[in-house]
């Protein structure tokens, strides 16, 4: 790859995003690295070879920045660099819940920007990174966001004023499997299983159930009324996640994530 892509504030995702563009075939001189702290850059530096540099370093030499600070310190960050950044050069955010008119109000006439929401399996390249365009963000420019986020997973185009509902679903998704799997294994544990075994059988069935969800074409009603007999086990146990309300649990908790990412996008942090 001929471009130089700068990485801003670069923490997990972003260093995931990074060591898979590696992969992908960019080479280490041409990614640049911003960092808060000296010696994180420096780590960087010394793990994948890329070029640690500084906020406006970044702004005047890079084709493309990412931006992934979190979105409370955007408004700062973009202070620093609009007096810096042309209005050709293509700006990637991955804060959650911040819209591009946000930058484009902020920066250069024109200036192309692409909203990306991505996640943590970023950091085993299974991402799930949405991508949305900005006023002056062209099919070329989301293209080049597409090449990038997916060297560490799948992406997805949709309409930005659907990517409050896909940072609920995706951006947060990983916690709530995490979380389900947390709770099936105190589960285990209280029927008796070692917490080991318990957690190997649970992330085991995730996997697997994973895998048929993607590869079988069927709809997961479909897959769950396959596993449930007739007054066997799984019935009894879906029974009682129906008398609990697990359903309409998850269907509030999804909206209370959309909700914050709104009021992110509002200024409310």
């Amino acid at each position: 790859m001929s471009q130089k892509v700068a990485v801003l504030g670069t923490g997990k995702i972003g260093e995931a995003l990074l060591s898979g563009m590696i992969r992908g075939g960019w080479t280490p001189a041409d990614l640049l690295v911003t960092a808060r702290r000296p010696e994180r850059a420096e780590e960087l530096r010394a793990r994948h070879g890329v070029t640690p540099v500084t906020n406006t370093e970044a702004a005047r030499s890079a084709d493309t920045l990412i931006l992934t600070v979190k979105p409370q310190d955007m408004g700062t960050l973009l202070d620093e660099l609009a007096p810096h950044v042309p209005a050709d050069r293509l700006v990637i955010s991955g804060a959650a819940g911040i819209p591009t008119s946000f930058f484009e109000e902020r920066l250069a006439s024109g200036t192309p920007v692409v909203r990306v929401m991505t996640n943590t399996p970023a950091l085993v390249d299974e991402a799930m990174s949405v991508i949305s365009a900005g006023t002056h963000a062209s099919a070329e420019h989301l293209a080049h966001a597409e090449e990038i986020f997916g060297a560490v997973g799948k992406t997805l185009r949709v309409p930005e004023s659907q990517q409050d509902a896909c940072t609920a679903l995706s951006g947060s998704g990983p916690a709530y499997f995490f979380y389900l799997v947390e709770a099936m294994t105190d589960a285990g544990i209280l029927l008796g299983l070692p917490r080991d075994k318990a957690h190997e059988l649970i992330v085991q069935s995730a996997i697997g159930a994973a895998v048929m969800l993607r590869d079988s074409g069927e709809p997961p009603v479909k897959l769950r009324e396959n596993v449930t007999s007739p007054a066997g086990t799984t019935i009894n146990a879906i029974r009682e996640l129906e008398n609990h309300g697990v359903r309409a649990a998850l269907i509030a908790a999804l909206e209370a994530a959309r909700d914050r990412s709104r009021e992110l996008a509002s200024g409310n942090n």
